[in-house]
């Protein structure tokens, strides 16, 4: 009935796949500054050369591994998100499950932020390249927004949710550089802000602060003037 089924991969999918495996278990377990393309290709036991064919930069593996950490919160967050309708929470569950799921990349995270900080990295969560680990999270908040209760104007209801990925951004860089233990300050700056959220929602039914609300978002969401 399948006509594929059982069927194994060709040689060049099965060879990509087990680089892409032994990569994303380096960049894990010893971070972005110990792993390179000659460590990887020796464990995969392919040559040098063979690992850059299939992949020409060790950044290009990063965003492999943007990519499963992004479907990993994904799958967390999806569940959570049917749990509610209110916006707030609803936002609150996609950024916890977020920073959650990164909890055990804390000790590695500042190496890969000193490589991606550059405006014109690669691995730059703004970069053309990190488009596809940047959509995961992008749709995870449109759902947030969509899926609410709260119906929110259509211009701030369309722009919200890339403003919210750069709170989130923000988020995540505060807790890179956050000592306390368990990153409760980070978890407590998350509690502070939805509150503020949740006290301002109220407030757009006011035409100025909705229309400085929109403003500031759309700037944020690179609106068009």
């Amino acid at each position: 009935m399948f006509e594929n089924e059982g069927k194994p991969l060709p040689k060049r999918e099965r060879t990509r796949a087990a680089i892409r495996a032994v990569a994303i278990r380096s960049l894990r377990e010893q971070g972005y500054d110990a792993t390179t393309m000659r460590g990887i290709a020796a464990e995969a036991g392919l040559s040098v050369g063979n690992a850059y064919y299939h992949f020409p930069t060790k950044d290009h593996l990063v965003q492999e591994l943007y990519v499963d950490v992004q479907q990993e919160h994904r799958a967390v967050a999806l569940p959570l998100l049917d749990t509610t309708d209110d916006l707030t929470a609803r936002i609150g569950i996609v950024v916890r499950s977020g920073l959650t799921n990164l909890a055990a990349y804390h000790a590695i995270a500042p190496q890969f932020l000193a490589a991606a900080v550059a405006p014109d990295s690669p691995i730059n969560p703004l970069s053309a390249e990190s488009s596809e680990a940047r959509d995961l999270v992008l749709d995870l908040f449109r759902r947030a927004v969509a899926g609410a209760r709260q119906k929110l104007p259509a211009d701030l209801a369309e722009d919200l949710p890339t403003a919210l990925w750069t709170g989130y951004l923000l988020f995540a860089l505060f807790w890179t550089y956050d000592t306390s233990p368990g990153q409760s300050r980070t978890n407590r700056l998350v509690d502070a802000m939805l509150g503020v959220l949740r006290f301002a929602l109220p407030m757009l039914r006011i035409r100025p602060f909705r229309t400085a609300v929109t403003e500031i978002v759309g700037i944020v969401a690179g609106r068009a003037a």
